[in-house]
């Protein structure tokens, strides 16, 4: 059967999961586990988004629309005037970004470390993967960046990044999208938690697509809703791109009644911003400055994966960064949870 897997996939690897709570309760013979390992709201979708969720679900025997224009209504509602695209989570547009622009033996350039499924996703496409790490305060280089652009056809920036935390400054962006002649990718999945607006820069650039995604500050994960604001001359190749149906008729339902409840967002990013004060101020051990609903917490001389387990024992689930390429073996990444969730790793992590 190996004989008909493509090389890069015949030996183990791809996208490292967290141990999931149910794992981690049993193996430590605990009642309930911390899930602080995977970025998610620890509040639930509020009742008006539950209630569309519902209401949709009652037409789950019929696709959803072809071309979802009350989602984009809701977008261009929140965002202004833009051109989108939308998919199976964020993966599901970058995986049709990629689709789009990238031919086999191209160069698509990745500031390390950082979100893998990038790397993945071009290797996928047959791209040449060039990786530029980061400065060692996890800032970006611009000068490096753009040199390693050239004769590139697609290059990835996170900001605020995963799984650093930190953010690009607007000024660097621009110098970057200002350096090079190839597409930015700019992944915003945590913007929400962060005071740093790159929209406007969609109006000066037609080689930027920013990506976002429900996941985090609107509690969408398990929905899996993406989007990204596009260059309007782009948009007619990437709807020729894009899987049919990708997002299900659930998802769009909540999505836009979610987008119509800034309220919940509010609530969201507040709790996160209040518990991300307290974390840097509380750990006793250094901690990278964040502007996400995550901290990267270094934990030498312990490893990554030490530090992960002896949590695990004491009831929370952090996520170890060892498999995140260009990042020494002494970070842990935890997720900003609820208070009990919150208060249970405080303890844990000043008794590591």
């Amino acid at each position: 059967m190996q004989r008909f897997v493509r090389q890069q996939y015949a030996a183990p690897g791809g996208y490292v999961f967290a141990k999931s709570a149910e794992e981690i309760a049993r193996e430590n013979a605990l009642d309930r586990v911390a899930r602080l390992a995977s970025n998610e709201n620890p509040f639930p979708p509020s009742d008006v988004v539950v209630a569309a969720g519902l209401a949709a679900l009652k037409e789950g025997n019929r696709y959803p629309a072809g071309h979802p224009d009350a989602i984009l209504r809701a977008l261009k509602a929140v965002h202004g005037d833009h051109a989108f695209i939308i998919g199976n989570g964020m993966d599901g547009v970058i995986e049709t970004v990629v689709r789009t622009v990238v031919d086999p033996g191209d160069r698509v350039v990745v500031s390390t470390p950082t979100f893998s499924f990038y790397g993945l996703a071009a290797a996928a496409q047959g791209a040449e993967v060039v990786n530029v790490p980061r400065e060692p305060d996890f800032s970006v280089d611009a000068g490096r960046f753009i040199e390693a652009c050239r004769g590139a056809k697609l290059a990835f920036l996170c900001t605020p990044n995963n799984p650093t935390g930190n953010a690009v400054p607007v000024e660097t962006v621009r110098e970057i999208l200002d350096g090079i002649d190839c597409l930015l990718f700019l992944d915003n999945a945590y913007i929400e938690f962060s005071d740093i607006d790159y929209r406007p820069l969609m109006k000066e650039y037609d080689t930027l697509i920013e990506g976002r995604t429900m996941s985090k500050a609107y509690s969408l994960a398990g929905l899996r809703f993406g989007y990204a604001f596009i260059p309007d001359r782009l948009l007619p190749h990437l709807d020729s791109a894009s899987t049919p149906f990708a997002v299900n008729t659930v998802a769009l339902a909540a999505a836009g009644a979610a987008l119509a409840d800034q309220a919940h967002i509010r609530e969201a990013v507040a709790h996160v911003r209040a518990w991300r004060e307290r974390f840097i101020a509380e750990i006793p051990l250094p901690v990278t400055p964040s502007d996400a609903n995550f901290i990267l917490v270094d934990v030498a001389p312990l490893t990554g994966d030490e530090a992960m387990e002896r949590l695990a024992a004491r009831g929370v689930i952090v996520r170890s960064c060892r498999s995140f390429p260009g990042l020494e073996d002494r970070y842990i990444r935890v997720s900003i949870g609820a208070d009990w969730e919150n208060e249970l790793f405080l303890r844990g992590i000043a008794e590591l």
